[in-house]
């Protein structure tokens, strides 16, 4: 079989309702797909307005809003008309990329067609219980996606780093790579625009430290938040810029109230903002991979990052930027501050991390996921098993 025979159900906990980097990582590898000749079809929950327009043919799954966090729903439930959808689809292989009820489901009507199931890992869920003080919750929660994780075929993740731990977690036998790209006519360092940060009300010669990424507590705006405050208290002259929208600005901007927040940017807007900042700071421990630390790298930017998955597979400490014990306020800030004083180390770093980032094409990186989708029906044409558990 060849790219053209596959016929991909692909079950996702949020396709377009609101925007994230792995929900457009999703949609360029189903427009990948298609314009190689396979067929997909996309099972999601859907809102009356979504963030965006969904690539391929999206099939409304029944859900429900999260409590307190009203802008995301869970898919509880496979539907008779989500399943005389897959029956008419006819798929030769399910791809799910959340561990929500309908994965669950999807996965259990992979195994009871005889389909091989692949999974994709898009964030640390067990880690999201220590940003709401219910940190004691995170050895069930991983018991939970290892449960899951085990009755695929295969899972795939997005950096070394993540495929180790998993590795580690015993989540699967077979742990594959499914990396990011970058688009390089968005995000490159000739997006820079002087124009634009003096319009902000930042000073040419003024380094700018930049946050990119959704406003919630789970990306470590706390830790942000402390380490800034630690350097203004060195007196290290600087401009915090905030790229982003979520439900924590209103937190995020009480406690950051000098900080310049320009809100969603997308596109051209977000390739000026991203090349227009002079370091990101990404103290996110949730991240898989990273798109924001690409993008910056890309845009010639160097990045002061948590020491944690995702990070560690894009950020060389001491060459494009500088890897930090996770929650370390006092090492942050010294870091960040090196950047602020030295142009020139700033300046080294940057080219080191633009050269690094030039490896990440998505046609490449969404082709390796096709070669795993391909080998893995192989595997199950000859008669192999989903194996239950890796180790004791």
């Amino acid at each position: 079989m060849d790219v053209q025979g596959l016929r991909v159900a692909l079950f996702s906990g949020n396709y377009n309702y609101v925007r994230d980097g792995a929900n457009q990582a999703l949609n360029r590898f189903v427009g990948y797909l298609l314009r190689q000749g396979a067929a997909v079809r996309i099972y999601s929950p859907t809102v009356d307005t979504p963030a965006f327009e969904p690539t391929g043919d999206l099939v409304s799954a029944p859900s429900f809003s999260v409590p307190g966090r009203r802008e995301y729903r869970i898919p509880y439930r496979m539907s008779q008309a989500v399943r005389r959808d897959l029956k008419a689809f006819r798929p030769n292989l399910v791809h799910v990329s959340s561990p929500d009820p309908l994965g669950h489901r999807a996965v259990a009507w992979a195994r009871n067609n005889g389909l091989p199931a692949v999974a994709s890992v898009h964030t640390r869920f067990e880690t999201y219980p220590r940003y709401y003080g219910l940190a004691f919750l995170e050895p069930a929660v991983e018991s939970l996606l290892r449960r899951f994780y085990r009755r695929c075929d295969a899972i795939v993740a997005p950096s070394e780093s993540m495929a180790q731990l998993l590795r580690e977690q015993r989540m699967s036998y077979d742990v594959g790579i499914w990396t990011r790209g970058i688009d390089r006519d968005i995000f490159n360092p000739g997006r820079r625009s002087p124009e634009w940060r003096q319009s902000l009300g930042i000073a040419a010669d003024e380094p700018v430290i930049g946050f990119i990424g959704r406003l919630v507590m789970e990306k470590g705006l706390d830790v942000f938040s402390d380490t800034i405050d630690h350097l203004a208290a060195q007196n290290i002259r600087h401009k915090v810029l905030i790229v982003g929208e979520g439900p924590a600005r209103d937190w995020f901007q009480n406690r950051l109230p000098s900080a310049i927040f320009t809100g969603f940017q997308k596109g051209a807007e977000l390739g000026r903002a991203v090349a227009s900042m002079d370091m990101l700071f990404n103290p996110s421990v949730t991240e898989t991979f990273g798109n924001v630390t690409l993008e910056a790298m890309a845009c010639g930017l160097p990045t002061v990052a948590a020491r944690a998955t995702g990070s560690e597979s894009l950020v060389t400490d001491g060459l494009t930027g500088r890897l930090i014990r996770p929650g370390a306020i006092s090492a942050f800030a010294d870091a960040l501050a090196g950047y602020c004083t030295d142009g020139a180390a700033r300046t080294a770093a940057g080219t080191a991390a633009m050269r690094q980032a030039e490896r990440y094409g998505w046609d490449q990186v969404n082709q390796a996921l096709v070669d795993t989708y391909l080998r893995i029906i192989r595997q199950r044409s000859t008669g192999a098993l989903v194996r239950s558990s890796p180790v004791p």
